[in-house]
């Protein structure tokens, strides 16, 4: 009522006012309480005299989503602790104490950052799921056969471990959270670790198709392409060394998206030299074949793809 009250308007022949009834301003509740108020009978008396004035807690505003009564809890982690370990934290421990004090109605939503993350993962996740399933046709097309090309994607799952591992043992030097250019960084991996597999595919496809036994195609396969596999690999590792070492002012940022390819690329790298060859001589068969001095040679059968 203190606040203002329009009581009409004022026409002074040009503009037109409006004409606001409003109390005197007070600072402080004892102030409120001395406010002088016109009674009905032409007296003055203290708005104490008419009304009792408490001092309570309340908030300074009334917050409302969706057409609901709301109140914000802001919450700010130390720099040290990830966001992800923090909403755990909430939801296992803090959320149930809440809910026991809300209404039967009642809700409890995450927003701000916490919604941001939320909606990042769901987000990268997607991307990273398309982005592997586009791979796995385009190599099947190019290779003619969905076999060489879940042989190529089978590098990603090993450095997807490589990456993590590097992450964890960044965080044994520094804090490192799991942030979005990180998760970029494993989107990017996917087109790095495959790389090296595909040239071993296609030079062992290449040299069978030549004429050469399974078991010559992948030796052959290795010989010819390994310094071409380590030029890549090196490369990519020494690029993103001094952002993983040396991380500056402005290039902090992107220390976690250099260990994830650092790590990743090594252990891919180990899986391309190693096991790789294992599985491109998966279906390789032998036969006895009898000389003319009765001995029994072994001859590689070759099988097409």
């Amino acid at each position: 009522m203190g606040d203002g009250l329009y009581v009409g308007e004022h026409f002074d022949g040009e503009k037109r006012i409006d004409i606001i009834l409003r109390a005197m301003p007070w600072d402080s509740p004892e102030e409120l309480a001395s406010m002088p108020i016109a009674t009905p009978a032409g007296t003055l008396v203290p708005l104490s005299e008419l009304v009792e004035i408490k001092r309570t807690v309340g908030p300074s505003q009334l917050r409302r989503i969706d057409s609901r009564r709301t109140v914000t809890l802001e919450l700010r982690p130390p720099d040290d602790v990830s966001l992800e370990h923090v909403l755990k934290t909430l939801k296992s421990e803090v959320e149930p104490q809440l809910k026991l004090a809300l209404p039967e109605d009642g809700n409890i939503q995450y927003g701000g950052s916490a919604n941001a993350l939320t909606r990042a993962i769901v987000s990268m996740g997607s991307n990273f799921g398309l982005a592997l399933i586009v791979l796995f046709l385009l190599m099947a097309a190019l290779f003619r056969s969905p076999k060489d090309s879940a042989l190529v994607v089978l590098a990603m799952p090993l450095a997807t471990v490589g990456g993590i591992v590097a992450l964890r043992l960044l965080n044994l030097i520094s804090f490192q959270p799991l942030d979005l250019l990180t998760m970029i960084g494993f989107v990017i991996l996917l087109g790095l670790v495959v790389n090296n597999a595909i040239l071993l595919v296609h030079q062992t496809r290449s040299a069978e198709r030549g004429g050469m036994s399974r078991h010559q195609a992948v030796e052959q396969a290795l010989r010819t392409r390994l310094r071409p596999i380590f030029m890549s690999t090196l490369t990519s590792i020494f690029g993103m060394l001094p952002l993983l070492l040396m991380p500056g002012a402005g290039s902090v940022i992107y220390r976690g998206l250099a260990a994830v390819i650092v790590g990743g690329m090594c252990v891919s790298t180990i899986f391309t030299l190693v096991l790789l060859p294992c599985f491109l001589r998966m279906g390789e068969t032998t036969r006895g074949v009898i000389d003319g001095k009765g001995d029994s040679k072994p001859t590689a059968l070759k099988s097409v793809a």
